[in-house]
């Protein structure tokens, strides 16, 4: 009799060293962890993305980036200035036996004029390059609102979990305590004991990976917000409604059009195109032209007026090496666009087919079927009590009943990801019918 019940007992003693090693809420004391500053009430999902868009510190990095090619614009545009040049001197002049001496100045300013289009094609060039930068930034938004609408549901479908298997384990405690003050007789008693042990240690450790499940999630979730990593935030329950995607053929024509990675690729062979014109109009010279002024004082004054136009003989250097260079860069960029095109149609094409099937997964749910398993689960741990349910069918209807929990949210939430994925891959908005819904 001692020996019976002396074994639960150190068990449980045994599981609660566990639970405090893996830092389960509430095994651990206030002292010991951080106090963490809760929002005051719950938030909507979509409240949260416009939280991320609007405080997100990387945001600052991509619109610096747009100022930059402002500047580079402003650049291209401007003429070279002009140079002003002096010069002061002594003059002598001797005819004969005679000989003056004098002042002589002159004065001169040179402007240089570019070869007719090498203006136009910078700022061409300059153009490309803010339209990068604001692509940049429009495809960075675009992954910012899909990876923290996909945050706040991980932290939803985690705490989801986590508080099904803490009933289920819960269940599983308190069965295990009144089992402990019988006398188990027979081997049959004890091993359906050390089943119930057993699969309260395993729900623990489910119950704490969900815990850390949400922790991380709300971690990378603060760092998208620019938070302090104690904040905690509370999100209202997420209804997700999710809409057919379009056709294929549909997807791959709207990926042509707004798919950011093809839009980059083309604003880059562009600019290289100008750039290719570029080097070519660098082999023909600038010219420069230089009014000037100059008097002399010397046996007389002396005054010239005059113009002066210089420029380079293109004999030895005609930018060959510049315009291949070019040429070469530009064949890489059109092989970019071409690698880009087949990668995004594959992605699309894929990302699609994933998502068609997740949907056709949860179609075949019944809209009642959690609810059901959570009610059979209760009513096993009911009868199982009073020995009507076999030990193997109480285990496996709650076992059954978390994993049925886990698979509808987790293929909720690769249907939330698939359809983020597909909208960043095609602009068409495919879960717009997300929604946060009052508890």
């Amino acid at each position: 009799m001692r020996s019976a019940l002396a074994l639960p007992v150190r068990i449980a003693w045994i599981v609660a060293i566990s639970v405090n090693g893996l830092g389960i809420p509430g095994a651990v004391s206030q002292a010991e962890s951080p106090s963490p500053s809760r929002a005051a009430t719950p938030i909507t999902l979509q409240a949260v993305v416009a939280d991320v868009l609007a405080r997100n510190p990387e945001l600052r990095f991509y619109e610096s980036e747009i100022a930059s090619a402002g500047g580079e614009r402003q650049t291209a545009e401007a003429w070279q200035n002009p140079e002003l040049s002096m010069a002061v001197g002594q003059k002598e002049v001797t005819v004969g036996p005679l000989s003056d001496e004098g002042l002589a100045w002159g004065v001169s300013v040179q402007q240089t004029f570019p070869w007719p289009g090498r203006i136009s094609l910078r700022k061409a060039i300059a153009d490309r390059q803010m339209q990068l930068a604001e692509l940049g930034l429009a495809r960075f938004k675009g992954s910012l609102a899909s990876r923290a609408r996909l945050l706040a549901y991980t932290v939803f479908s985690a705490q989801e979990k986590s508080a099904a298997a803490g009933d289920v384990a819960e269940r599983f405690r308190q069965l295990r305590q009144v089992l402990v003050q019988r006398d188990p007789a027979g081997l049959t008693p004890q091993l359906e004991m050390r089943i119930i042990e057993a699969t309260e240690l395993t729900l623990q450790r489910r119950a704490s990976d969900a815990e850390l499940s949400v922790e991380s999630a709300l971690l990378e979730l603060n760092q998208l917000r620019g938070e302090s990593w104690t904040t905690v935030v509370t999100l209202q329950p997420v209804k997700l409604e999710f809409e057919p995607a379009p056709d294929n053929e549909t997807l791959l024509a709207a990926a042509q059009t707004s798919n950011f990675d093809l839009q980059i690729r083309r604003a880059e062979l562009e600019q290289q195109g100008f750039r290719v014109d570029l080097a070519r109009k660098e082999g023909s010279p600038s010219i420069t032209v230089a009014p000037y002024y100059t008097e002399e004082h010397a046996a007389g004054r002396e005054q010239q007026f005059g113009v002066g136009v210089s420029l380079a003989l293109p004999l030895w250097n005609r930018n060959r090496g510049g315009v291949a260079a070019a040429e070469a860069r530009r064949l890489q960029a059109e092989t970019s666009l071409q690698v880009a095109q087949r990668d995004v149609d594959r992605q699309v094409l894929s990302t699609a087919l994933t998502y068609r099937t997740k949907l056709n997964e949860m179609r075949k749910w019944h809209p009642h079927s959690i609810e059901e398993f959570r009610k059979a689960a209760e009513l096993a741990d009911r009868h199982y009590r009073l020995g009507a349910v076999p030990i193997t069918t109480y285990v496996e209807l709650q076992k059954q009943y978390l994993e049925a929990v886990e698979a509808l949210l987790d293929t909720r939430r690769e249907a939330l990801e698939a359809g983020q994925q597909l909208q960043l891959l095609t602009g068409i908005d495919i879960n717009r019918g997300t929604t946060s819904v009052q508890p």
